[in-house]
């Protein structure tokens, strides 16, 4: 039977990427001694005055088809948050209601580019950056971060990226799996090349409010550019709500009019008592916001001190987010290697980096989204396996 050539776009080496994590979830499920450490879903339960919020709302008979680009009063709502993040006023039609950030990326795609248009991406990028934009047609046209470097872009490895079928730059800030905030100068950077060649820019900004001691800039508030970005952000990691799939689009009212058709045929709406649960969640918003913040930079610092002493590993500490890079050349296995026998042989599963592009060639990533008594434990896991490989050296 043949299938569509679509099904091509939306596969690829870093779907597979995900395996070793799918594996720790079975080796869990089957009573086995896991430490999940390769996704971001915390391990805290959202708040009681969210889920009561949805209780409520389903008891009075919330179950019925919604707006399809969400409630009005969750909107600006939405808005409201967004003005005051930007520090520049944002309005119920500057808003898409979605299924979470990846809703957003993928159907944003979808309305902006076409067949033939390339899409500039800073990487290491997210794993599903790519079926995303390619889902439109697109390609993307990776840009080097080198670790050497910190990871950091530059204006001319932007620059000299662009080409005539260039159409926008995705970016995340702050990264996921880097945790880099992005510079006012390196924004300013992009911003000169989007002005310049007329490009859309995606900025990702889920992980915006979870900083820590670096300030978070979006490149929607530089001039010229509120009518040429699309911002993503979420409820689900801010506020522990990744199985509710609240996410938002913010973009020109032109876009979202664009959005509305494509979610009519997608969505049909959220569900309404989600959507009560959220604007709940954004009442509360800064009150859930810091306790998570504050949550995510003890476990980061917990790490650090758990792997800063073996010699062989390397730890990128992450200015935001709920992730850390760790760099294992000098252990002499490749990313890979190193990840699946750190979890056959100690039951912790971390991600191999080089799924995120081959600037991250040689670490791996992990996730600080388990309760801290475990975190030490696989830190020491972690430690010990090192120490294997140094012995059998």
């Amino acid at each position: 039977m043949r299938y569509s050539p679509f099904v091509q776009r939306i596969s690829g080496e870093a779907v597979s990427a995900w395996d070793i994590h799918y594996a720790a979830i079975e080796a869990r499920g089957r009573g086995e001694d896991v430490i999940v450490l390769s996704v971001g879903d915390p391990d805290f339960a959202t708040d009681s005055a969210i889920c009561d919020a949805a209780v409520d709302a389903l008891r009075h008979g919330d179950t019925h088809y919604t707006h399809v680009l969400g409630r009005p009063a969750l909107r600006e709502a939405i808005a409201a948050k967004q003005s005051r993040l930007l520090d520049m006023p944002m309005h119920a039609e500057n808003i898409a209601l979605v299924a979470g950030a990846q809703n957003g990326l993928f159907a944003t795609s979808l309305c902006l580019f076409g067949q033939g248009d390339e899409v500039l991406v800073p990487e290491p990028m997210y794993l599903t950056y790519e079926a995303c934009i390619h889902a439109s047609g697109a390609s993307i046209a990776t840009i080097e971060q080198p670790a050497e470097n910190g990871f950091r872009l530059t204006a001319a490895a932007l620059e000299a990226a662009v080409t005539e079928k260039t159409r926008g730059i995705a970016l995340a800030t702050p990264c996921n799996p880097t945790g880099n905030v992005y510079t006012r100068e390196e924004l300013e950077a992009v911003a000169a090349v989007a002005l310049r060649h007329d490009l859309w820019v995606i900025s990702d900004e889920v992980y915006g409010q979870i900083t820590y001691g670096k300030q978070h800039l979006s490149i929607a508030t530089f001039p010229g550019m509120a009518e040429r970005t699309v911002i993503l952000n979420s409820l689900s990691k801010s506020h522990a709500m990744t199985g509710w799939r609240v996410g938002w689009v913010v973009a020109p009212p032109t876009l979202i009019g664009h959005l509305d058709n494509l979610l009519l045929c997608m969505l049909y709406g959220l569900p309404g008592f989600i959507q009560e649960a959220a604007i709940k969640a954004l009442e509360l918003d800064e009150q859930i916001v810091s306790q998570a913040r504050e949550l995510y930079r003890r476990r980061r610092d917990l790490v650090v001190a758990g792997l800063s002493q073996v010699a062989e590993l390397d730890c990128r500490i992450p200015d935001a987010g709920m992730f850390m890079l760790v760099d294992v050349r000098r252990t002499g296995l490749s990313s890979m290697d190193f990840a699946w026998q750190l979890f056959r042989q100690t039951g912790v599963s971390v991600l191999d980096a080089q799924a995120f592009g081959a600037s991250a060639q040689g670490f791996v990533r992990l996730s600080f989204t388990v309760a801290d008594k475990a975190l030490k434990d696989a830190c020491q896991r972690i430690a010990g396996f090192v120490e294997s490989l140094r012995a059998g050296h």
